[in-house]
């Protein structure tokens, strides 16, 4: 039976409780996951909402959506999973080793790192937004669709980058509760205002794809505000003294050698998506609209795997932080299972019957087969590629994310390669399905290898970086 070390005793003021370093682990992720769950399942459903508005405008709205949509997923991953999972990962750490006050300070200097990149996120999209899409291979009304959902969406870059960023600071000091039920309003507020504007309800004006991306935009920025108020009005464990606190390279190094590098991760997988969607463009719009369809329950999945994978975070970091090794790698693999067993039966139902997704956005019968294709291949090894989301998050929150960095290189070499070979071929849709499936296996299971031989530091040593 493995022994661990016992933690240290908590210093003056510390905020974090031994009892996230002792607590039976499974009982304290589910408590953690569970309201992350419902935050993430309101996302989800904000984002079926909004898929079923741009549905209701026609095939090449749609065609337009499954164009922008992988970019503003990148913007997403990078500021909650990635970043976002940098600034948990040290704010844990540093509670773990019973050093508050660097917390505080880590803390500040995140909102610096979200402000900074969020401004940079939103200009790079309004400038070459458009070019991307085109050299996505959208066209005509496809194209113009996307580029009225963009502009939009993308000056709204510095609200999601603001919320995600204050959501991981309270994350990484044990707070889920409050950042979940933001999101949760957020997400209602997104499909109310989204749905208002975009369709016209009432005497408002029907703004189409513009109008449905303001939803997101103001609901964001209201958020964000929200979260900001909240860590200065003083009921936070973390203090945001941001005047207070003056800028410091190792502090804002200790965040980003984990962020930066975890950011690899997220631009993997759109890469990944867009070199998927390019080879499904040359089959039509048809064939864009269906993988659209199927491409965005993938990207539903990331949310459910961050659900249980960011409740890893604090417990991985803190035990980390207080020298539990061998605790914080027990944590990461449960975590993975349950999010390989939950995605997994997702990926059964949707494979078995794909309608119950599909018919949400559309009732061409073209569409609806392309899209039920898609789920026929890539349903079955969902629960692979929730492994390896997991494993990613519970990585991050130990500060050895490169591991599972290689483990996306190595999908994303697997689609790569297998879509050159399909474009010298006359493929047909489904053997871009099957790549597909390929590059989630692939990913899971590399992800699992490296999490099983990395080392996440020795054992009885507490250490804040």
């Amino acid at each position: 039976m493995t022994t661990t070390a016992a933690p240290p005793a908590p210093m003056p003021g510390q905020s974090v409780t031994p009892l996230l370093l002792t607590a039976p682990i499974l009982p304290a992720l589910l408590r953690f996951a569970l309201p992350n769950m419902v935050a993430m399942l309101a996302t989800a459903l904000a984002t079926v909402a909004e898929t079923a508005y741009v549905g209701s405008f026609g095939v090449p709205s749609l065609a337009g959506m499954a164009l922008v949509f992988p970019m503003v997923m990148l913007q997403m991953m990078l500021s909650g999973g990635a970043m976002g999972g940098g600034v948990a990962s040290a704010i844990s750490r540093a509670l773990g080793a019973g050093a508050p006050e660097r917390a505080n300070a880590l803390a500040v200097h995140a909102l610096w790192i979200g402000l900074a990149a969020g401004g940079l996120n939103g200009l790079l999209m309004l400038v070459w937004g458009p070019a991307i899409y085109a050299g996505l291979g959208g066209r005509g009304e496809a194209l113009a669709q996307a580029i009225a959902y963009s502009k939009v969406a993308f000056c709204g870059s510095l609200g999601v980058w603001l919320m995600n960023t204050l959501a991981s600071v309270l994350r990484g000091a044990g707070n889920m509760l409050v950042p979940s039920a933001t999101f949760l309003l957020v997400s209602l507020a997104q499909v109310l205002i989204g749905g208002a504007l975009g369709l016209g309800w009432g005497p408002l004006p029907r703004l189409g794809m513009a109008g449905v991306a303001a939803g997101q935009v103001i609901a964001f920025s209201a958020g964000a505000g929200f979260l900001f108020w909240y860590l200065q009005s003083g009921r936070a464990k973390l203090s945001l003294a941001v005047r207070a606190t003056p800028l410091q390279r190792g502090l804002l190094a200790d965040i980003l050698k984990v962020g930066a590098l975890a950011c690899i991760s997220p631009l993997q997988t759109v890469l990944t998506v867009l070199i998927l969607t390019r080879l499904v463009a040359q089959f039509g719009p048809t064939a864009l609209a269906g993988y659209g369809i199927g491409a965005r329950l993938e990207f539903l999945l990331i949310p459910i795997s961050f659900a249980i994978g960011v409740a890893s975070v604090p417990l991985v970091g803190m035990a980390i932080g207080a020298g539990l090794v061998a605790r914080a790698k027990r944590v990461a693999w449960i975590a993975a299972m349950l999010a390989t067993a939950t995605l997994g039966l997702l990926g059964v139902v949707v494979a078995l019957a794909p309608g119950l997704w599909v018919d949400l956005f559309t009732r061409d019968p073209a569409v609806q087969a392309l899209a039920a294709l898609y789920f026929v291949w890539a349903g079955p090894v969902y629960g692979l590629f929730g492994l390896g989301l997991s494993l990613y998050f519970s990585a991050l929150g130990a500060g050895k994310v490169g591991g599972l960095v290689l483990a996306g290189t190595l999908r994303l070499g697997v689609v790569a390669i297998g879509g050159w070979v399909l474009l010298q071929e006359s493929s047909e849709p489904w053997t871009v399905f099957a790549l597909v499936a390929i590059g989630m296996a692939v990913f899971g299971l590399a992800a699992a290898v490296a999490v099983r031989v990395a080392r996440w530091g020795s054992e009885g040593l507490p250490a804040t970086r």
